[in-house]
Formats: structure tokens, C-alpha cells, sequence
């Protein structure tokens, strides 16, 4: 039976007994879905208390995109962007559990100190920015360690796929720990640095990252790995989305990371309903 797991938000446990739905908020005007971009205050407070209102318990902001090609915006445009959107969140949703979506290290240090996030959710694991395992230790936050060799879309070679992704996540476990970083959530990230297939062969190997003794976050929606295999556009992924986050629960997900989260804590609740563990 799968182990389970709890993480400290702000003095309070998270169980996770239950799994948990992360929504996506991205604050830019290039993220891959459409769907996902908030363009204005209003609407912003309108995504966000509807994504809880749907169940969602976790939102996760994001200002700067990761997306295949997509350049990455500036450090003081990112700021500003979460800033805002912060400083919204803040006054609206005070008792929101909220993750930063963020790469660099300034970017942690300024939202932990300045608003009410909870969590930082970084897709480099610590590989971008030199000093971002020290801020991240520094802000006494839960931390998502995303397995992340190579950028979205990138394709990496690897002589044996399951155990090095495993290998790598633990060693950065390992640095973590002894950086004084207690609660980590592992992501074994999606499309970045894997193929399709690999994509594939890890979903259903997910079970295998139980070894790592961690809260297993899963970020499927509307992915590449989802409309290639399918030839269809991000917008029209949101079936085949749902279809795979039962695969995952049923593999150990603890966490959804999604841009649809109505659908997802559907998926949840069938999960429950089938006994899955």
C-alpha cells in the first residue's frame, strides 16, 4: 500500500491522503494554452476563486512560460507580473494555498518574503540559477524538485531511461536535505528532455519513484506527449488529459497539476470510488 504523505503549509499539514488538484493561474500572454493565460485583475480573482470553488487546492501561479521555444521574459518582468498578481491573491484569497511557478532564485526570495505563497514549484531543479538552492532553503517553503535535463521539447539521450531519471532525482533529494529544505514534492516532469515514448513508459512506471520516499506531483494537461500522439491542438486535449490523470492516480499521483480543474477533481473522486492505493 502507497505511503502516505504530508507537506507544511505555512504551520498547518497538508494531507495528502487524499490527492490534491494544483490549478494553473500563468500570468503571460505566451503560454502554450491559451486557456490558461489571465489578462487582467478581474479576471484573474474570477480563475482562481471559481479553480477553488471546483476544488482545487493548490493554485499555482506562473509569470514567466517554459514552453518549447518560448523565450524566457525578463527577471524584473516576471517580478512584476507575480507582484501583481500576488499582492491580488493576497488581499482576495487570503487563506489560499499558492505556489510560485519561478526558476530563479531573486524571483523565490521576493515572493517568500513579500506575499503569502506556500510552495515553489521550480521546473529546473535547481539547475538554472546558482543560487537557487539556497533560496529556496532560505524561505523555509515546500519545494517541487522537477526532473528536468534538457528544456521542453527537448530531446536527451539516455543509456537507461527509469533509473537515471531516479538516480538524478535522488541526489538533488540529497542536496536538498542537507540544505535544510524538509518538505520536497518530486515531479518527474513531463516533456522535458523525454520523447513521447519515454513520456509514456514513465506514466506507467510511477509507481517506481515510491523509492524516493516523497509526494509524487504529476503535470500532464493539454502536454505535448498528449497532442502529437493524437495530432490534435492543446485546446481540444482536455479528454485525453482527464483519461491519463486516472492513469496517474491510479499509478500513485499525489498531487494534479492542470489547467482544468473541475475535470480533474472528477478524476479524483472516480479514483476514490475505484479503492485505487
Amino acid at each position: 500500500m502507497k505511503m502516505s504523505h504530508s507537506i507544511d503549509i505555512r504551520g498547518k499539514l497538508m494531507m495528502l491522503d487524499k490527492p490534491v488538484v494544483m490549478g494553473i493561474l500563468n500570468v503571460t500572454d505566451d503560454s502554450f494554452y491559451d486557456g490558461s493565460r489571465v489578462a487582467s485583475s478581474v479576471e484573474l480573482v474570477r480563475r482562481a476563486k471559481s479553480m477553488i470553488d471546483a476544488g482545487a487546492g493548490i493554485l499555482d501561479v506562473g509569470a514567466c512560460s517554459t514552453r518549447p521555444e518560448a523565450t524566457p521574459v525578463a527577471e524584473e518582468v516576471e517580478l512584476a507580473r507575480l507582484h501583481s498578481a500576488l499582492e491580488i491573491l493576497d488581499r482576495e484569497l487570503p487563506e489560499a494555498v499558492v505556489s510560485v511557478d519561478t526558476f530563479r532564485a531573486a524571483v523565490v526570495r521576493e515572493c517568500a518574503a513579500s506575499h503569502n505563497v506556500s510552495i515553489i514549484n521550480d521546473v529546473s531543479g535547481f539547475e538554472w540559477d546558482c543560487d537557487m538552492l539556497l533560496a529556496v532553503a532560505d524561505s523555509k517553503l515546500p519545494y517541487v524538485l522537477t526532473h528536468s535535463v534538457g528544456l521542453a521539447g527537448e530531446a536527451v539521450e539516455y543509456d537507461n531511461f527509469m533509473p537515471q531519471v531516479l538516480q538524478r532525482l535522488a541526489a538533488k533529494m540529497w542536496q536538498l536535505r542537507q540544505a535544510g529544505v524538509a518538505d520536497v514534492i518530486v515531479d518527474p516532469g513531463f516533456g522535458f528532455g523525454k520523447s513521447v515514448e519515454q513520456n509514456y513508459r514513465m506514466l506507467e512506471s510511477l509507481r517506481d519513484f515510491e523509492i524516493l520516499d516523497a509526494p509524487l506531483l504529476v503535470g500532464l494537461s493539454r502536454k505535448s506527449m498528449i497532442t502529437r500522439l493524437l495530432g490534435i491542438e492543446a485546446g481540444d486535449a482536455l479528454p485525453a488529459t482527464t483519461a491519463l490523470n486516472l492513469l496517474a492516480l491510479r499509478n500513485g499521483a499525489d498531487i494534479l497539476r492542470v489547467h482544468d480543474v473541475k475535470e480533474a477533481v472528477q478524476a479524483v473522486t472516480l479514483a476514490q470510488a475505484m479503492n485505487f492505493k
